[in-house]
């Protein structure tokens, strides 16, 4: 999804692990004032294809070769990065790696160089094997549940999430729209998510986002990036947990406002 075409200045907000870029509709529509959003679905989620070799691309490397082509075939020079979670850590590789000059500022939403291993054990326990259902109604209630951690969303953004995450199974169930041999990440590519030789090269104003109750992103975490690296401002969103929806005016205001250079 692209908003905003009209805009040099780019932003480009990537999603989740077992999420889409439609996560970022609310953001993205509120961004598009003033900025070109890009909103990819990384590959093996949403409209992308699915990986021929998951064991070899469903990793970091992959994702950001993915990325730095997109960039390029669109033209675009410089750039900012909004991601959550996954996104953010691919954010975290590209501003240390490949888009280091070219990424200017850089948000992340409830990650860090560093991961939570409760979180990670509970990510792997439903993302690799998702659930299945009859009807729309039942996998809103199930996205409900999981996603909980979120905050707020109303009864219309619950549905355009899962309306927007659905796919039919060949025997005709309804499940998420994602390939679930994407959690091969975690046995393929161990140290993915280890990155702090990353953190400590990033040289570009830096913004994280930390739900309150985030079992992801652990305090002590949040408060090492605040003093190495590019030494984050760090704010908390109260009320979240794993990860902030990016959906309500306060949340808009912050990331606004970093882009703004304030």
């Amino acid at each position: 999804m692209q908003w905003g075409a009209e805009h040099p200045a780019t932003v480009i907000a990537w999603h989740g692990l077992a999420r889409t870029g439609r996560d970022m509709d609310d953001i993205a529509a509120h961004l598009s004032s003033r900025f070109r959003v890009i909103c990819p679905d990384t590959i093996g989620r949403g409209l992308s294809q699915w990986s021929p070799a998951p064991e070899k691309e469903y990793c970091f490397d992959f994702y950001a070769r993915l990325a730095v082509s997109l960039v390029d075939q669109l033209g675009i020079r410089e750039l900012h990065w909004l991601g959550t979670s996954m996104g953010g850590a691919i954010g975290i590789q590209l501003a240390a790696g490949a888009l280091k000059g070219r990424i200017r500022r850089l948000i992340l939403n409830d990650i860090g160089p560093q991961l939570g291993a409760a979180a990670v054990d509970r990510i792997r326990s439903y993302a690799g094997n998702p659930a299945q259902f009859d009807r729309l109604s039942e996998l809103e209630q199930y996205f409900r549940s999981i996603y909980k951690p979120y905050g707020w969303l109303s009864d219309a953004q619950w549905r355009r999430l899962t309306e927007t995450s659905a796919r039919r199974t060949a025997e005709g169930k309804l499940t998420p729209h994602y390939d679930p041999n994407m959690v091969m990440q975690f046995t393929h590519h161990p140290k993915d998510y280890d990155q702090w030789e990353a953190w400590d090269a990033i040289e570009v104003p830096t913004l994280c986002l930390r739900g309150e109750t985030s079992d992801l992103l652990l305090p002590e975490v949040a408060e090492a990036m605040r003093s190495r690296g590019p030494r984050a401002v760090v704010v908390t969103i109260p009320g979240c947990g794993h990860a902030p929806a990016l959906n309500v005016p306060e949340q808009f205001a912050l990331v606004e406002r970093f882009l703004n250079g304030r």
